[in-house]
């Protein structure tokens, strides 16, 4: 399987766990009973624990993600990450954080990004949000309005049979947009009857109307996708 790509990968990995020898009651007589005897005291999980992580799994196999941004450079056309959130299936935050800016900002965009000054200058370090990202997206189908603009400001790529884009899904546009790229605010209207982005954009609230999107039409999604893998 393709894997994601990052160009300045800082990942770092934290472990935890806990310490078996004093839960088992180390000096006491549990200490003197064979490991066998332990393991068999172990009950195996109920049918609904299996279904609630079973569940919990699915969910978080596809992804929903958006990012807000801010100009830098010359009037503030550049785009620059200010802001990055994750949803999974059913909606749930997963992550959602703002991020310091990297260079002078020229231009917050804040009745479109709702981004203010406090909101970065408080913001998390790039490369560790990034790294954050890379590791919650790692093997995930990655559901998002115009994908390419907001991996390309994380600087991390995704592999595109793992993404679910709602601006490129040619059905869609046909139906919504007569072909054309349609708004992810005239989409969300079209398939959910839902109206968003009335004022300042939010960006949780447009991963999770990208996920709705995809909800509403994810069998028929999927077979768009099987039939154009298989013709390739």
């Amino acid at each position: 399987m393709e894997r994601l790509q990052v160009q300045q990968p800082n990942v770092s990995r934290r472990s935890a766990g806990t310490n078996w020898q004093a839960a088992m009651g180390k000096g006491s007589e549990n200490e003197e009973q064979p490991s066998s005897a332990a393991e068999e005291s172990k009950e195996p999980l109920t049918k609904s624990a299996r279904m609630r992580l079973k569940r919990k799994a699915q969910n978080n196999r596809f992804l929903a993600m958006d990012c807000e941004m801010v100009g830098i450079g010359p009037s503030g056309v550049d785009d620059m990450l200010a802001r990055v959130s994750v949803v999974n299936r059913v909606g749930e935050v997963l992550l959602d954080k703002h991020v310091k800016p990297q260079e002078a900002v020229t231009d917050y965009r804040t009745s479109v990004s709702g981004i203010r000054p406090s909101d970065i200058a408080k913001g998390e370090d790039f490369h560790k949000v990034q790294a954050e990202v890379v590791k919650l997206l790692q093997g995930k189908i990655l559901v998002g309005h115009a994908l390419r603009n907001d991996l390309a400001v994380l600087k991390i790529k995704h592999p595109m049979t793992h993404m679910r884009d709602t601006s490129r899904y040619k059905p869609l546009c046909r139906i919504v947009s007569n072909g054309h790229t349609p708004s992810l605010k005239r989409l969300t209207l079209a398939v959910l009857g839902m109206e968003i982005q009335t004022g300042e954009h939010d960006s949780v609230e447009d991963a999770r109307a990208a996920m709705g999107i995809y909800n509403r039409i994810a069998t028929d999604w999927e077979k768009y996708v099987e039939k154009r893998q298989r013709q390739m």
